[in-house]
């Protein structure tokens, strides 16, 4: 069998070597070649399929099931329901950890939402288990669905996953009331749901109880700590193996009920049980992106100065739990004002718990916040990039903190020049294209947090002159394995070709959560110091040598570098590691490392990644239809580990900009509460032709207090500015300021016949 958890040296096309070089994917050939195993490619012996059946009513209660039929269907070997189904350890509604959600594990026969699992059918063959579940022909007592956001509201504890709820510098009443001009406009987005090209999918098998776990997860030690809970085994008798991930987004980070029953259902027949979600069940279970309203409210002096910024969001959550979409705290990072409050609502919807997505929050928030910046700049007539810089904050807006490196400016600099921006008329509907379309040209600020999570590693040096690295760092398809085995090779002083690199399971050191933008800082830091620690027994052993050329040098008087020690004070004289490890009779040296950040450096400065975006757009005058052209980003984001690889996040990062702005939507029935369109034919995404032109450049920034490496995250921050410069872009091309997304024809053709 493969060993997918081991990379060593891949093919590459070399630019150079380690951390600062386009290097290609270590992991790419075992991915166009079919060999890379993810979790569904698992077939252990004895294997059971199970699939689960979902509910077609958004609220009430099963009456009734023909657990029967069910069973006498040919191959069919268990159908778990609420009245069957053994006790768990811990409820599901248990919260015990930061990405814990109260989920349905079959605890009653309650429905909440469309697509909750109501029951598990465990069958020999796949297709003896999807027969089985449809013959189970549910029966409900139905209740009337509660959809959209025109509900009671209340008002949260926290919203995300644990962030205070608002926040406030000033007075912003009082400021507003004094303002030469006032802008309040309104926003609706949409729900969205993760489409991972992997849908969710496990295969759980148990051995007594030890528990072996194949499933794609973002954070596989604090799962399998989770599942431990859950069934009432230690720890360390779960082992999760996620060698490779097809995309994640957020939704892979949670627990959900259908791994439970799965597990579940493994203990209870004593074999191997895969459960794989269908497309359409992804739409439930699983999480997504919250709908929200938000209102914001700006005041201006005359010369175009925020006198005042509030930004109030209301969002839909699930009926039993309380994920709540943080989409006004954006408002508190970007531009500067005296007075700014951010303050968020919710709204009890029939619906699966709304989770992280991709740039949670300030996705949302953030294409609200600068169209609303854009009517702000045509009310004082100024041009938007002029009125952008005229508010650019110098410090922290809510807090006051000094940045621990800003490079906005230059992003702005660098877009504008590339995009040809100087060229734009003030006035909307200036332009068109030789078929007669009207274009349109707007701008968006990027901007999203530098997050840290603990994480370990640990690292050898081998006598051969090779490396090994472990850690349990997830690849999602963002290349994280090459970049983290970059930095592995800078940290031991070798060239990547020496060192193997070990990854992607929960028994080996925890890696933390790949997820926040934060996944390269957190693992590299772990692997850095790992490698840090391995080189101080190597340096001491020939340091203390006599027969050594670095002897007496003191362990700060050497320095690591191709396989060798080098004295600082004359790299002249020098050691390879085999010689000295040869020469002590030692086989290898080891090292460890942990991952964190210097509490006073979150304390002290705002860590933030920053970007500008610039898009054009094309109109169709007659039809209203809209398409992406071209666009500009630039991103000032720290040190860049492989420039090859974040390109390639913040291009994914821009498109899902374009989608947000005028593709994504669940379309819900409001009478069923049902999502309509829970399929890739009806659930609109970009496709090559949508995004024709899409450029992203790099601005360097050095940031010494981000972390001891100075990375900051770019997997996200992509969204943040492109999806409000594409809508800025359409008012541009038709004069028509559209306040709910994404863009829809009607919005267009509606409001041009106004």
């Amino acid at each position: 069998m493969l060993e997918v958890t081991s990379l060593p040296a891949a093919p590459h096309m070399r630019y150079g070597s380690n951390s600062g070089q386009a290097l290609t994917r270590r992991d790419g050939v075992l991915k166009v070649t079919g060999q890379a195993r993810y979790a569904a490619d698992n077939h252990p012996e004895g294997l059971l399929h199970a699939v689960t059946a979902t509910s077609t009513i958004s609220r009430g209660r099963v009456i009734r099931l023909d657990v029967e039929a069910a069973k006498a269907h040919p191959g069919v070997v268990e159908v778990i329901t609420p009245a069957s189904r053994p006790p768990l350890m811990a409820d599901p509604d248990w919260k015990g950890h930061l990405f814990a959600f109260r989920t349905e594990a079959l605890q009653n026969d309650q429905v909440r939402y469309a697509n909750q699992p109501i029951a598990l059918v465990v069958a020999e063959t796949l297709e003896s288990a999807t027969e089985g579940a449809a013959l189970l022909a549910p029966q409900y007592e139905t209740e009337p669905a509660r959809t959209g956001l025109d509900l009671e509201r209340f008002a949260p504890e926290a919203v995300g996953v644990g962030s205070p709820p608002g926040a406030a510098v000033g007075d912003v009443e009082a400021a507003l009331g004094a303002s030469a001009r006032r802008i309040e406009a309104s926003f609706d987005t949409a729900a969205q749901y993760h489409n991972a090209m992997e849908p969710h999918g496990l295969v759980a098998a148990w051995d007594g109880d030890r528990l072996t776990i194949d499933m794609p997860n973002q954070a596989p030690v604090m799962a399998g700590a989770a599942f431990a809970r859950y069934f009432g085994i230690p720890p360390e008798n779960v082992l999760i193996r996620t060698p490779f991930v097809g995309g994640g987004f957020g939704s892979k980070a949670i627990l959900n009920g259908p791994q439970i029953l799965c597990i579940l259902a493994a203990r209870m027949l004593n074999r191997p049980v895969k459960l794989v979600l269908s497309r359409g069940q992804m739409y439930g279970p699983v999480g997504h992106r919250g709908q929200t309203r938000q209102t914001l409210r700006l005041g201006l002096a005359d010369d175009g100065q925020l006198t005042a910024l509030a930004h109030h969001a209301v969002a839909a959550t699930s009926s039993f739990d309380e994920f709540i979409e943080p989409a006004a705290a954006v408002s508190e990072l970007v531009y500067a004002s005296p007075a700014i409050s951010t303050s968020h609502e919710a709204v009890r919807n029939d619906i699966g718990t709304p989770g992280p997505m991709r740039a949670p929050g300030a996705a949302s928030g953030s294409i609200a916040l600068e169209v609303a910046i854009d009517e702000a700049a045509e009310a004082c007539d100024m041009d938007p990039l002029e009125f952008r810089l005229k508010n650019y904050a110098e410090a922290e807006p809510i807090s006051g903190k000094p940045y621990s490196s800003k490079a906005l400016r230059e992003c702005y600099a660098e877009a504008a020049r590339s995009f040809g921006w100087s060229g734009r008329p003030l006035a909307p509907r200036q332009m068109r294209d030789e078929a007669g379309l009207l274009v349109g040209w707007g701008m968006g600020t990027a901007v999203f947090h530098c997050p840290m999570f603990a994480a370990e590693a640990c690292a050898v040096l081998r006598s051969d002159g090779t490396g090994l690295v472990e850690t349990c760092g997830i690849d999602m398809g963002q290349g994280a394995w090459t970049a983290l085995a970059q930095i592995a090779a800078d940290g031991l002083g070798l060239d990547i070709d020496q060192v193997e690199f070990r990854s992607g399971s929960s028994d080996l050191p925890d890696g933390g959560i790949a997820g926040g933008s934060g996944h390269t800082a957190t693992a590299g830091m772990a692997i850095d110091m790992a490698g840090a620690d391995a080189i101080a027994p190597l340096a001491d052993i020939a340091t203390a040598d006599p027969a050594s050329p670095l002897y007496g040098s003191g362990n700060a008087g050497v320095v690591a570098r191709e396989g060798r020690l080098h004295r600082r004070d004359d790299e002249t004289r020098s050691e390879s590691y085999a010689d000295i490890l040869a020469r002590a009779g030692v086989a290898q040296v080891e090292g460890t490392g942990r991952g964190g950040r210097d509490p006073a450096a979150a304390q002290d400065h705002a860590l933030q990644a920053h970007g500008a975006v610039f898009a054009e757009v094309k109109v169709d005058p007659d039809l209203g239809q809209v398409r992406a052209t071209r666009l500009v980003g630039a991103f000032a984001a720290g040190r860049i580990i492989n420039p090859r690889l974040a390109l390639s996040q913040l291009h994914g990062g821009m498109i899902w900009g374009v989608s947000f702005a005028l593709h994504e939507a669940a379309v819900v029935d409001r009478r069923t509460g049902r999502v309509m369109n829970a399929d890739l034919g009806e659930y609109h995404l970009p496709v090559n032709a949508d995004v024709p032109s899409v450029e992203a450049l790099l601005v360097p920034e050095q940031d010494p207090y981000v972390n001891e490496l100075g990375i900051k995250g770019v997997g996200e921050i992509g969204i943040t500015g492109s999806a409000g410069a594409v809508a800025n872009a359409v008012w541009h091309a038709t004069g028509i300021r559209v306040r709910r997304f994404p863009v829809r024809i009607e919005d267009l053709m509606m409001s041009a016949a106004a």
